[in-house]
């Protein structure tokens, strides 16, 4: 194991994780080497240890509380390892609770996936997260003065998105008069479960995208893994399985540019938490044709990558933290 200068801090919760303090991580060091807690005392490790980042294990009983317990007190990137498809509700309350990835854990994990989750955790090291913000209830709208066509919402996010987009659906109103439009960067599968975990958590109706689908104001609609997602005039949605653009696919820049070029005026674009660049130039086209734009702001941002690259490139309108979005954008649909 690699334990030179650019090695990180790693506290290992749960006792399922005891097999991965005997080497198998390459590049990092435990906090210290062969530390691995029970739930209950995590909290006192992060205080005490002071680690990079943090590993829990979901098959124990108390795993979400412990995430909740360090994410509320002492802020730390957290990596749930769920044992099992990533499709059950925990593995989507471990990112509601503050979690920032959830990675599928195999029965007999061996070396290559210890060593994949040590790359994954030296990336993450370097991320600054912060307490989650809690959503406020919505407020009611008039209802929409006109038919069609009707404005749209198209958001962007990654690391750190589904609890982000989490908090913005909680807080728009289930007569929002505008369909809604998502590209999350995900694990290939995860898009059904984060759906169904959406559509639990907000009071609009929460869908993967289907090829063909006509939006409706107050719906969802999810990028699939494995296709682009893009908006046509009118309101029909197309999945693309065009080759990745910049390494992505789906790509949020396909889909704010597709719907800048079909909505026009009537776009409303956000981009929220992630990593890297992908969707500042979709957003930086919705603000150059009339849309109004917004980009969360760094101190609420899991990872400050995509919100500021669109900061600096001029896309965004607005840089806002992420309890102000929902209400800013209830504000700009009833005059869109």
């Amino acid at each position: 194991m690699d334990v030179g200068a650019s090695a990180y801090r790693v506290l290992l919760v749960g006792e399922v994780l005891k097999g991965a303090s005997r080497g198998l991580f390459d590049g990092v060091v435990l906090a210290p080497a062969g530390t691995v807690c029970e739930f209950s005392a995590a909290l006192e490790h992060v205080r005490r240890l002071h680690p990079d980042v943090v590993v829990v294990d979901l098959s124990g009983p108390d795993a979400l509380k412990a995430i909740e317990r360090v994410m509320a007190e002492r802020p730390v990137p957290v990596v749930a390892l769920h044992p099992g498809v990533l499709s059950g509700a925990d593995a989507f309350q471990a990112l509601a609770v503050g979690a920032v990835e959830v990675v599928e854990r195999p029965a007999e994990p061996g070396v290559d996936f210890w060593q994949a989750v040590s790359r994954k955790l030296m990336l993450l090291a370097e991320v600054r997260v912060t307490r989650p913000v809690q959503a406020q209830k919505p407020r009611h709208l008039r209802p929409s003065a006109t038919d069609a066509p009707y404005p749209l919402l198209a958001i962007a996010s990654s690391l750190g998105g589904p609890k982000a987009l989490a908090v913005v659906l909680r807080m728009l109103p289930k007569n929002f008069p505008a369909p809604v439009c998502i590209c999350q960067h995900i694990s290939n599968g995860f898009t059904e479960g984060l759906a169904q975990w959406l559509g639990s958590e907000t009071p609009l109706r929460v869908v993967e995208a289907n090829d063909g689908d006509e939006m409706v104001p107050g719906n969802v609609y999810i990028a699939r893994s494995g296709t682009h997602l893009v908006v046509r005039p009118k309101g029909r949605l197309v999945l693309d399985p065009s080759p990745p653009v910049r390494g992505f696919r789906p790509s949020c820049d396909v889909l704010l540019t597709s719907a800048a070029e079909a909505f026009g005026t009537r776009t409303l674009g956000v981009i929220l938490t992630g990593m890297g660049r992908d969707g500042a130039r979709g957003l930086k086209e919705i603000r150059e044709r009339g849309g109004r734009t917004i980009a969360q702001d760094r101190a609420t941002c899991a990872v400050y990558g995509m919100p500021k690259e669109a900061v600096r490139i001029g896309a965004a309108e607005e840089v806002l933290p992420l309890e102000q979005i929902a209400p800013t954008l209830v504000q700009w649909v009833e005059t869109c």
